[in-house]
């Protein structure tokens, strides 16, 4: 009987360490601040450390593909002072972590719609805009926009989203996927608390 409880104990800590190593890598995959009292932050107006707040950002430091620059702009931009503007020489056409962009995540309700907007421009880049509901471990995302039309003034993107049954959180997901210059401002997310 001793022995068994030695063993449930060690198969315990064995997973727990893997758990803990698998959420260090999950986080490392990105840069952020966090600030519950600034909201969404949809128009990127709140920065520290050279970051916009409450964004998940895959930045040179993350990423170890590409050559690119995260730019903070505050002479383009449709909502606000500024925008967020990705200037790219080189990156993996992959998506997610592996090429420049962002994500979040906030608390929704199931099989509840939800309208996601943003506003663009572009010069070369191709970029893709994901959507998803989450639960655990699990997502279910859809591709809203995936593009590499050029936008020389600011165009605005809006998708409707049902959140699926079981679900209990949407997440937002933009990546450049080939190289240029893009900018993105005035992300919402109607009827997300934040």
């Amino acid at each position: 009987m001793k022995t068994l409880f030695l063993l449930g104990v060690t198969v315990i800590a064995i997973v727990a360490l893997l758990a803990g190593g698998f959420f260090r890598s999950f986080k490392a995959k990105s840069e952020s601040v966090l600030d519950k009292s600034v909201g969404m932050n949809g128009s990127f107006e709140i920065t520290k450390s050279g970051l916009p707040v409450n964004w998940l950002i895959y930045t040179q430091k993350t990423i170890s593909t590409g050559d690119y620059d995260f730019i903070i702009d505050s002479e383009q931009y449709k909502s606000g002072t500024q925008s967020l503007k990705f200037v790219v020489r080189a990156c993996s056409p992959d998506g997610g972590w592996h090429s420049p962009g962002f994500s979040q995540e906030y608390d929704a309700i199931p099989a509840t719609v939800y309208k996601v907007s943003f506003w663009v421009k572009n010069d070369g880049a191709e970029f893709r805009v994901k959507v998803g509901g989450i639960t655990g471990d699990k997502g279910r995302y859809e591709t809203i926009v995936k593009s590499s039309e050029n936008f020389a003034t600011w165009t605005q993107f809006e998708h409707k989203y049902t959140i699926p049954p079981k679900f209990n959180r949407i997440r937002i997901e933009l990546n450049v996927l080939k190289p240029g210059i893009f900018w993105i401002d005035d992300v919402e997310i109607s009827g997300i608390s934040n």
